[in-house]
């Protein structure tokens, strides 16, 4: 317990009345009863010392270990650095706010101009506790004789543990406050006070002590900037941390009770702990069956490296690039301190299937560790397995976790509305992770790639991400899906990670060799702490390949490389070209109609033609309107179960369900009756981690890696059964038109994505009569020809297009670069600062939210999602697509919630502006769920009118946009 004679003989009379006095947390916010303001930092640190002994990385403690001055001194000080986040409300900034805890501070001789304050804090809004405490832990510490380096990377800890790290000119008193926000005269003596009986509680004889020996790398200040912000919304949660008013009665034993009930009930777990290199048996332990040659050159690579460093992997379509990536994960883990992993996807469909195939490794590894496992994207909430993950623990859904700290920033949220439901051994991941920006923190994660960008955006609470990335293995999949905006994301993380000195695999079937020198250099510069590092990557000798760069702690690079043969024979794929009349830019919508008519007419007949005897197709269209208006041509020639859409404009749970169907209907498992037919048209969801195996491809043309990707779900398995006509391998290429004596034209929405430059250099690569590619022998040749610069690559007469093309290309990738800037983490030139002080520069430019987010790494191309609803004109409420009424506000019943929730679908991107004036029905403020979402109603055709464009929807085709007399105006678009 506190001593208060003990205290009231080495402080003034007044300290000590302050000490019994000062807030951390209103009665409102602290169960009914005023908690002190010691209280609370010393349930933080409570919270901290559970948070090392069973949360905490092996590399992470290690590290701490190292910065404290050696082998068991780690503990001691993250525990101090969690609990002293919140010593700057011992200051009238934060006094004043609550009136009751104001006036009885006021009677203990403690006072302040409230007129000063006020205008101080107009003058500088955002000068509050936790700019004061940054502030203040610069004076006191530099009193108490700290080296100016070690509290230099100190003090912005705790002025940054709402969110943002302000600079060291920012956390200067507003000149307008004459001191009235951080306090004169005695408050400095109060603030010492409260600074030494906090240090002296949780173990130190004095301040001093506390210091440092060395000063650790920013990425694991960033790391533990997360873990302090972790601990204060623990011990903010007043459920388990009711006030204590009382100083009497404050000790750190009294709160390490209250810190471990709450860690109980709310089931907060590690991950792996200390995990043992695994042997050579390990793998078919884990897959069931012997690792094929490239698998066991992954393993044996990332049991050689000096160091955590970048594992670059790349393996065609089928060979194992997953389960390569698993064990190795488990060795860097053994190996290198890691607690969990993190496996980021290009999409959230094939995030779904990985979250499957995750949890069964994880069981593998250390069955009860399946439960920890956590799926983390936008719409998790119809993932069927993750749903009913949390149903059978009683979870409640992401959007019931919120609460405010009523004097700390807007989006602090710091408790769970939601009844406690945890148990010690949860069969589920623990509810706390589902939080607003918490499901990193979470030992095991499944999500997009966009999870990992967001931890390299200059965003609010970015410390958070990197907590939950530090610690862990990183695994990331198709990662050639990153285009240039999104890769100097993906470049700035990985030099974060790469100075947190976390593992990364990267897999990638077709990587382009400049993507591969990219994403080594970039790891490696960050584990160096330069601003650049040039290297020398070789090329790897064959495919597939393993290129592992590290940075040991002899501090020059390791790069090696390795090749071995494929487990199973190259694939004979014959490329036809199936060319089509492309419309001008001018041309009339009726004529582009006709022509577009025209082209699905000519793949219809040749899937009538190569189907004759049965079989499946895969139809790949680069746009959502060319693939709604070939599946209308198809269905009037096949009968209606032979053919099936899929894309992204369906609703998403009817989506989730036509996913699940067509990786039913044309999966490896699946019996295929002979002189069946079945053609799956779909879009660029099918194009990678799509796993379906069908006789022939239908594909527009896209740039070569995306195109192999496509030819990657051809004839993925010898033993399905094929009509004697497709047991040659076939891919018919459609979208563009070849010209005499010029380089080809492009379907609209080809060039819209992908640009003229990669489309020409890929249409000079195709195949010519009679050849074949062989895959996977050819890919790295492909990718290395296409994403070259040998311009004899075009036929002469293509040259000077191709010139203007690539100068084009140029021009776009470097402004998109350019754009990415201002929301990078890292201002340019400044990553070898040593401290986090003024890392958000400018503030934090980058939205919080999740849609936010997203358009900031995806380049502000996501267009807006509403939920479709209906209200016929003579019906007083609005309903659900299916029917089921809601009310006349659109208030919706429990039983009902899914269904709306369900009728989610994305907007095509020229309707964002328009679409964003839309807002959610007058009963859904309020809603935990539906407050910020946009309803978009329809009438009872299904129909709504947006601006100068109608759409419709209906389970068959999904969202369309219909043409009208003011749409024929509008240019031709990619839908």
């Amino acid at each position: 317990m506190v001593d208060v004679r003990e205290l009231s003989e080495r402080h003034e009379p007044f300290v000590v009345r302050a000490l019994e006095t000062l807030w951390g947390k209103s009665r409102e916010r602290a169960g009914g009863t005023t908690n002190l303001l010691l209280v609370h930092l010393l349930d933080t640190a409570a919270v901290a010392e559970l948070l090392w002994d069973g949360f905490l990385a092996r590399a992470t403690r290690s590290a701490l270990d190292a910065a404290a001055g050696g082998p068991g001194r780690g503990r001691r000080l993250f525990v101090w650095l969690c609990g002293v986040h919140d010593v700057g409300k011992a200051t009238p900034a934060h006094q004043r706010l609550w009136p009751d805890g104001a006036e009885a501070v006021r009677r203990s001789g403690l006072t302040w101009s409230e007129m000063a304050a006020v205008a101080g804090a107009k003058q500088q809004k955002r000068w509050r506790h936790d700019w004061a405490g940054g502030l203040m832990t610069r004076e006191l510490l530099t009193e108490a004789g700290w080296d100016a380096d070690q509290l230099g990377w100190v003090w912005p800890l705790v002025a940054g543990h709402h969110g943002a790290f302000p600079s060291a000119r920012d956390v200067r008193e507003p000149s307008h406050a004459k001191g009235q926000l951080r306090g004169r005269g005695t408050w400095r003596q109060v603030q010492q006070a409260v600074l030494d009986v906090f240090t002296q509680e949780v173990g130190f004889g004095e301040l001093s002590e506390v210091e440092p020996m060395v000063v650790p790398s920013r990425a694991l200040q960033l790391q533990l900037s997360g873990l302090v912000v972790m601990a204060d919304w623990i011990a903010s949660d007043e459920r388990f941390f009711v006030g204590v008013d009382d100083l009497r009665l404050v000790s750190l034993n009294a709160s390490r009770e209250r810190a471990a009930s709450s860690w109980k009930a709310l089931g907060l777990q590690g991950g792996w702990g200390a995990l043992a290199v695994p042997g050579p048996e390990a793998f078919r332990d884990r897959f069931g069956y012997a690792p094929r040659p490239s698998q066991a050159m992954v393993v044996e690579a990332v049991r050689r490296m000096g160091g955590p460093g970048l594992v670059v992997v790349e393996a065609p379509m089928g060979e194992g690039k997953t389960e390569a990536a698993q064990a190795a994960a488990e060795v860097l883990a053994a190996r290198f301190g890691a607690d969990g992993v993190f496996v980021g996807m290009p999409t959230q469909a094939t995030s779904d299937p990985m979250f499957t195939r995750t949890r069964r490794w994880v069981e593998a590894v250390e069955g009860h560790l399946a439960s920890r496992v956590v799926l983390l994207h936008g719409k998790r909430a119809f993932n069927r397995e993750w749903k009913a993950l949390l149903e059978d623990a009683g979870a409640y859904a992401d959007e019931a976790f919120c609460g405010v700290d009523e004097f700390g920033l807007d989006d602090d949220p710091y408790g769970l509305e939601s009844e406690v439901r945890g148990v010690p051994e949860r069969q589920a991941p623990a509810e706390w992770f589902l939080g607003a920006k918490r499901g990193l923190l979470a030992p095991f994660v499944v999500g997009t790639v966009d999870q990992l960008l967001y931890a390299a955006t200059r965003t609010r609470h970015v410390m958070l991400r990197m907590a939950g990335l530090a610690g862990k293995v990183v695994i990331l999949d198709e990662v050639h899906a990153c285009d240039v905006y999104m890769s100097q994301f993906l470049g700035e993380a990985l030099r974060w990670l790469g100075q947190a000195g976390v593992p990364v695999l990267v897999l990638s079937a077709t990587l382009a060799p400049a993507q591969r020198q990219a994403l080594v250099e970039a790891y490696l510069a960050g584990a160096a702490s330069r601003e650049e590092l040039r290297v020398e990557v070789p090329v790897p000798p064959g495919y597939p390949s393993v290129t592992a760069a590290c940075l040991p702690a002899s501090g020059e690079p390791q790069i090696h490389v390795e090749a071995t043969d494929s487990w199973r024979e190259d694939l004979r794929v014959k490329v036809r070209a199936v060319p089509e009349a492309v419309p001008g830019a001018q041309c009339p919508h009726r004529e582009r109609g006709r022509l577009q008519g025209e082209a699905d007419a000519r793949v219809g007949d040749l899937l009538a033609s190569e189907l004759v005897d049965g079989g499946t197709a895969l139809v790949i269209r680069n746009s959502v309107a060319r693939a709604q208006s070939l599946y209308e041509e198809l269905r009037g020639r096949f009968s209606k179960d032979a053919v099936r859409l899929l894309h992204a404009r369906f609703t998403v749970a009817r989506r989730a369900d036509l996913t699940e169907e067509s990786l039913r209907l044309l999966g490896p498992r699946t019996p295929r009756a002979q002189g069946g037919r079945l053609i799956l048209v779909a879009t660029q969801l099918a194009e990678q981690s799509f796993d379906v195996d069908a006789d022939l491809l239908v594909t527009d043309l896209a740039p070569v890696d995306l195109l192999l990707q496509r030819v990657g779900r051809l004839h993925r398995h010898e033993d399905t059964w094929r009509p004697d006509r497709l047991r040659v391998s076939q891919v018919f290429v459609t979208g563009f038109e070849p010209r005499e004596g010029r380089e080809p034209a492009f379907a609209f929405a080809s060039e819209m994505i992908y640009g003229r430059h990669l489309l020409l250099r890929t249409a000079a690569v195709l195949p010519g009569a009679g050849e074949v590619w062989s895959v996977p022998g050819d890919v790295p040749g492909l990718v290395g020809r296409v994403y070259g610069a040998d311009a004899s690559l075009l036929p002469q007469t293509w040259r000077e297009a191709g010139e203007a093309a690539c100068r084009e290309q140029e021009s776009r990738d470097r402004a998109r670069a350019e754009n990415a800037q201002q929301f990078l983490l890292t201002a340019p030139g400044e990553h070898e600062r040593r401290t986090l002080a003024g890392l958000h520069y400018g503030g934090s430019t980058a939205g919080s939210d999740e849609s936010s987010l997203r358009a900031a790494v995806r380049d502000g191309d996501e267009s807006v999602e509403v939920v479709l609803v209906v209200r016929e004109s003579d019906d007083a409420v609005f309903r659900t697509l299916a029917g089921r009424a809601l009310s006349v506000n659109g208030e919706v019943a429990p039983d009902v919630l899914d269904e709306v929730l369900g009728s989610v679908v994305r907007l095509p991107s020229k309707l964002t502006q328009t679409a964003s004036q839309l807002g959610p029905l007058p009963g859904w403020h309020g809603h935990p769920w539906l407050r910020r979402s946009r309803a978009l109603v329809l009438d009872a055709s299904h129909r709504a009118r947006l601006g100068d464009f109608t759409v419709s929807y209906d389970d068959e085709f999904g969202l369309r946009q219909e043409v009208g007399p003011r749409d024929l105006l509008q240019a031709p678009g990619a839908g």
